[in-house]
């Protein structure tokens, strides 16, 4: 394992990257926010592409704060704060009373994790998130490890509480199978025959909606620019896909593909599969001005695709959604695994 200076945040603290490799696949992972700058996987004519769209440097990495790295202590959207046992926690939120990923500003992928492992192959980070953090109940310990095989990338998240709280973990990766440039040609399927409707706000209304016939059917492969820019009603609320979909499963917490990425072009296939209930598929659909990606190039929308596997958003306030409660005495454990095929 290779541990590196990649730079320094706005403060001084130094951040490091830290460098896994097992066959033809390496990964780099800061210590910022866990966050992986590069997947690199050898493509059907052998040449080496970076299936994961970073950003130029550390100072858009800081900033950005949701860019390729771990979220909580909530994924994804809640509205108007939690209730715990008679106790309401309003948390950080916008203007309409929304907290995204946590609240803006206080992102875990803005912060440094500690080292607790590393080798050639794995790297364990951990965060100690105190009681009130983001307006959250309760100190979280939370751990993950990434462990690098030679097809893909594992990760594998671990969280305990002192107190009562909510918790929904992921990573934000943006993936390009192309290495750079549209991903609108690539070939997406879900396992999955329904997504977590929303309102006007992307806040679930508690309705499972069912994909047949609408922009949200990837039953079978079709490729992401087919309907993204429909006019379907829950298509514009979000200008392009950011929406959960219920994936389907054997059992409640099984490790079950949930999706399979294509690029005709490299011949590469990303196939996902997660122990979550949800996956959060985002079109890029809302790119910064000026945001540029790791080669130098303007970031435009639609140059990344992120599959974040998740519990549902808003879960705390729809009874009929898988809990996210988590107590003292209870350990919340979640896989997702990244592998990486060639044609």
């Amino acid at each position: 394992m290779a541990r590196t200076l990649y730079g320094r945040m706005a403060d001084g603290t130094p951040v490091h990257a830290f460098a896994l490799a097992a066959g033809d696949i390496s990964t780099t992972i800061l210590d910022l926010g866990g966050t992986i700058t590069a997947i690199a996987v050898p493509d059907a004519q052998g040449r080496t592409r970076n299936m994961v769209l970073g950003l130029k440097d550390l100072a858009a990495y800081e900033a950005s704060g949701w860019w390729n790295c771990l979220i909580g202590r909530y994924a994804n959207r809640l509205r108007g704060g939690v209730t715990l046992d008679g106790r309401h926690y309003p948390l950080a939120q916008d203007a309409h009373g929304v907290t995204l990923h946590g609240g803006r500003g206080q992102s875990w992928g803005a912060r440094l994790w500690q080292v607790v492992a590393a080798s050639d192959t794995a790297l364990t980070l951990r965060l100690v998130s105190p009681d009130g953090d983001q307006g959250f109940a309760g100190a979280v310990t939370a751990e993950v490890t990434y462990c690098l095989a030679d097809d893909g990338l594992r990760l594998d998240y671990r969280a305990t509480t002192d107190a009562p709280t909510v918790i929904n973990l992921t990573n934000h990766i943006y993936f390009n199978l192309a290495g750079q440039g549209s991903v609108l040609a690539q070939l997406l399927q879900l396992n999955a025959d329904g997504i977590t409707a929303t309102d006007a706000r992307q806040i679930p209304t508690g309705e499972i909606a069912p994909v047949a016939d609408t922009a949200f059917d990837f039953r079978a492969p079709r490729t992401i620019g087919a309907m993204v820019d429909s006019h379907e009603p829950q298509m514009a609320i979000a200008g392009g896909y950011d929406h959960n979909f219920v994936l389907k499963k054997t059992a409640p917490g099984a490790l079950e593909w949930a999706a399979r990425l294509s690029d005709p072009q490299s011949g590469i296939t990303l196939e996902v599969s997660t122990t979550e209930p949800g996956m959060q598929v985002y079109s890029t659909n809302n790119v910064k001005p000026g945001q540029l990606g790791a080669q130098g190039a303007e970031i435009r929308k639609r140059d990344g695709l992120a599959l974040e596997t998740q519990h549902f958003p808003y879960s705390p306030n729809r009874p009929g959604f898988p809990s996210t409660l988590l107590r003292p005495g209870e350990i919340l454990r979640s896989t997702t695994v990244f592998r990486f095929l060639k044609a």
